[in-house]
């Protein structure tokens, strides 16, 4: 923080902007902490907190956009790419979805205080063609109540901030030690999810030309073809491939009941 807040002295609202909008496009910039150190800094004169404000809101609105833009033309082929580093990318996926699913457009007031899906969200509304009027507006008020609680908690404690990044000049080579524990005891955390979650990454799958071929053989009667897109990929208009059903993954354990326990069932998704 004590190094945050020297840059921020010395290059003042460009840091801010620039950082707020390397999180808003996906990249794992700590946003929050720019903008404590922006308001630590308006209560101490460096800065004028009314121009920080705008300066993060700009750049959380033009960075939400582009990547809502992105999710509107590639589809989720964006949202499994932010998802790389995750443990187990299509979870990461269906879990920023359900949110969608069960709270609605409004997730957007909330979603840049979570981590993990606050990325997911523009790109993922765009995906399921929210109109950009409405995206606009949710995503400017969810972003101002962001900005608004880092920038003033910042502002409120500047004193206590500013005491704090003393301490840990004056106790450096402790404050290095401890930041490098915590960096093994976070990679260690990663590694244990990593080897947790590989069971989900053996999916067993099958190539389009492979199976149409069994459809077209006697092995026909023996398949069962199902339909498993997103609500955000499927309506009642949607066209389905001939001779599947179709079936909700919201609702999968009741759905799992009525299949027929007999045919070698295939699952194909967006």
């Amino acid at each position: 923080m004590d190094y945050l807040l020297l840059v921020i002295s010395h290059h003042g609202y460009l840091v801010i902007f620039v950082l707020t909008l390397a999180e808003a496009m996906g990249l794992p910039v700590p946003a929050s902490l720019a903008l404590i150190a922006g308001g630590a800094a308006a209560a101490s004169g460096v800065l004028r907190a009314p121009i920080v404000f705008l300066l993060a809101i700009t750049a959380f609105l033009l960075g939400d956009s582009t990547t809502y833009f992105l999710g509107r033309y590639t589809g989720w082929a964006l949202l499994g790419f932010l998802c790389k580093l995750s443990v187990n990318p299509e979870s990461c996926i269906l879990r920023s979805a359900r949110m969608f699913y069960k709270r609605g457009k409004t997730t957007l007031l909330i979603v840049k205080f979570i981590p993990g899906i606050n990325t997911m969200a523009p790109p993922l509304a765009g995906s399921m063609r929210m109109r950009f009027g409405q995206f606009l507006w949710l995503d400017l008020t969810g972003a101002a109540l962001y900005i608004l609680a880092f920038e003033g908690l910042g502002y409120l404690f500047h004193g206590f901030l500013g005491k704090m990044a003393r301490g840990l000049g004056a106790a450096g080579h402790v404050a290095e030690v401890g930041a490098l524990l915590l960096l093994a005891a976070y990679a260690g955390y990663r590694l244990w999810l990593y080897r947790k979650g590989r069971i989900y990454r053996v999916v067993p799958r099958v190539q389009v030309e492979e199976l149409a071929q069994k459809l077209q053989s006697e092995e026909s009667e023996k398949i069962l073809l199902v339909d498993v897109r997103s609500h955000g990929y499927y309506d009642r208009g949607a066209v389905r491939i001939q001779g599947s059903i179709r079936i909700e993954p919201n609702n999968l354990s009741e759905e799992l009941k009525q299949l027929p326990k007999e045919k070698d069932i295939y699952l194909y998704c967006t």
